[in-house]
């Protein structure tokens, strides 16, 4: 006669499992390990209470003039940032206008929302809605003119109302004309090969801030007397161009990775060039260089600073501008000015690369077994 004996289950040592677990595999797995992780701790919390004691403990919240923040260690002069935010936000642009700028705002993200959001149905819809009539509704409403709308020539813009018009004007005009560039770079055809690759070289080769300069200062020099071209123009335009060529290296690296099979079984099928490269190569060569693209797209954003060595001012120029206010003037109005400024700067960017991160994981579910 035969028996069974019924052993149950031992469940792993606490310690192997759960947070005690996860910390001694990542954080104290060795000597060195506890040790890094000691400093690190050490390090992180230096920090955060050094940025609490500036930020909120020893900060500044009420008061009229610089002389609030001049106290003996006094932190953030947080005053100065929302006496001057509307500056900060859209420059010297017209008080009483001031809603045709946000009225912008609300038509790009409502355009915007529904694109980037893959579950939201009518992309065409959307697409054509950005591509077509934004940009035609955000230059009546920005320049004016018309409609009864008083015209606000661009010297007056300034803020973040014109670094999210380089950046943007910058990444949808570098796009498309970095897509051609990659093509013209790989083309069979001497003349078109040899163009593009002398412009990406030549762009490559000489800085973003000598770009904007020879657009500023000798372009005028070129044009017929009496032909002026608008600066903040001129300056999206070689913002466009200038990062137009980057990105046309970063898709050319998505283009070598594409296995030759894909090429031939698309001339197998019988289709033509831009079938071919719209259909089958270029959505395989997008997908695979995202990241790249992403990281483009956040210099780009973030070299929009640049545009005040041509006396437009951005988001950073205007905060370096209303630095120099008497008013304000204390030993950490500075500091604070530009804390602001960069944590403006970290949400879009950071907001790009965890867009970025979403679209990858949602383009790798077909790759996964």
């Amino acid at each position: 006669m035969t028996s069974t004996t019924a052993t149950s289950t031992m469940r792993p040592p606490r310690s192997e499992v759960g947070l005690i677990g996860w910390l001694r595999k990542n954080l104290f797995s060795s000597v060195t390990n506890t040790l890094l992780t000691i400093i690190g701790l050490w390090i992180i919390w230096k920090v955060i209470t050094a940025a609490i004691g500036w930020a909120i403990l020893s900060a500044t919240f009420e008061g009229s003039d610089g002389a609030a923040c001049s106290r003996e260690h006094a932190g953030a002069c947080w005053p100065f940032i929302q006496a001057k935010f509307s500056q900060f936000m859209y420059g010297r642009y017209p008080e009483p206008q001031r809603w045709r700028v946000d009225l912008t705002y609300v038509l790009a993200i409502a355009g915007l929302v529904p694109l980037m959001t893959p579950s939201v149905p009518g992309k065409l819809f959307n697409t054509l809605y950005m591509i077509v009539f934004f940009p035609i509704a955000a230059f009546f409403l920005l320049v004016g003119g018309y409609f009864g709308l008083p015209y606000v020539p661009t010297e007056l813009w300034g803020g973040l109302l014109v670094t999210l018009v380089v950046a943007s004007v910058g990444i949808a005009g570098a796009f498309p004309i970095g897509i051609l560039l990659a093509l013209g770079r790989r083309s069979k055809m001497p003349i078109v090969r040899w163009v593009s690759v002398g412009f990406i070289e030549l762009v490559r080769g000489v800085p973003l801030i000598t770009v904007l300069f020879m657009a500023s200062v000798m372009l005028p020099l070129f044009l017929p007397e009496g032909v002026t071209i608008d600066k903040l123009l001129r300056a999206l335009i070689m913002v466009a161009l200038f990062s137009a060529a980057y990105l046309a290296e970063v898709i050319r690296g998505g283009l070598q990775a594409i296995p030759r099979g894909q090429f031939e079984a698309a001339d197998a099928l019988g289709l033509s060039y831009p079938q071919k490269m719209g259909l089958i190569v270029l959505p395989q060569a997008l997908k695979l260089v995202i990241p790249g693209i992403v990281n483009t797209f956040i210099g780009l954003f973030k070299d929009t600073s640049l545009v005040l060595i041509i006396g437009i001012f951005d988001l950073l120029g205007i905060v370096q501008l209303n630095q120099t206010d008497a008013k304000w003037f204390s030993p950490s109005t500075g500091m604070t000015g530009y804390v602001f400024a960069g944590f403006v700067f970290w949400i879009f960017c950071f907001s790009m690369s965890r867009y970025s991160l979403f679209i990858e994981r949602r383009l790798a579910r077909g790759d996964r077994r």
